[in-house]
């Protein structure tokens, strides 16, 4: 059940969330983490194009797909708990109702001061154990999974995905999409071109195309476009 009452939580925004598979139930803990620290949502529920195997996930119904989130005639605030960038890219882009917003849930423990100069877009996901820096930029939708670290001066476009612990370094630059998988690592200043995915545990030295797999250390190119 929600952290927050009925009563109160009827007047909060309403927020649901897009997916309800492990990462949508991880989303889910972070609303209510957030909302633990200070009520802001009112959160109704999942919406999935494939419904889940009960009609109630942690206690919250399965409200219908994406076509029906489309057709609410009431307005929602959406996050997009999906954890391919190529997937949740997709999805995002199918959800065209005026009626529709995308905030960024950021964990409240996380530090984000005016004075760190974080520019965050909308629909990202922020969570538990994360740290930002100063003077970054994250795009629209970037997920930054449990204990993800960012740099000074650090670029990440729409659609990046970092998976638990991963790591990103001062002025580095990932383009539109990029994975991350768990603990790994883009050094000071390295480039990732749009769409590569960084295998789990691998360390980008130097600059990495696009549309590539990488693994290793130092990660090396092993699937192109």
């Amino acid at each position: 059940m929600s952290s927050v009452p009925p009563a109160a939580s009827s007047s909060l925004p309403p927020l649901v969330i897009v997916g309800a598979g492990g990462l949508g139930r991880e989303v889910l803990v972070l609303a209510r983490q957030i909302n633990d620290a200070r009520p802001t949502w009112n959160i109704l529920g999942f919406y999935d194009d494939r419904a889940p195997a009960t009609s109630l996930v942690h206690g919250l119904p399965y409200l219908g797909t994406i076509p029906d989130l489309n057709a609410t005639p009431e307005d929602r605030h959406v996050v997009v708990a999906v954890g391919s960038s190529h997937s949740r890219a997709a999805i995002v882009s199918r959800l065209t109702s005026p009626r529709l917003t995308f905030p960024s849930l950021i964990h409240p423990a996380v530090a984000c001061q005016p004075y760190q100069q974080l520019r965050i877009g909308a629909g990202c996901i922020i969570g538990a154990g994360c740290i930002l820096t100063c003077d970054i930029t994250l795009g629209r939708h970037v997920l930054l999974n449990l204990g993800c670290t960012i740099g000074h001066d650090a670029v990440l476009e729409d659609f990046c995905s970092l998976m638990p612990h991963a790591n990103v370094g001062g002025e580095a630059h990932l383009e539109a999409g990029v994975y991350l998988g768990t603990n790994a690592t883009v050094i000071n200043q390295v480039r990732v071109g749009a769409s590569t995915i960084v295998g789990a545990g691998a360390v980008a030295v130097r600059d990495l195309p696009a549309g590539c797999t990488a693994v290793g250390v130092p990660a090396r190119v092993i699937k192109g476009t």
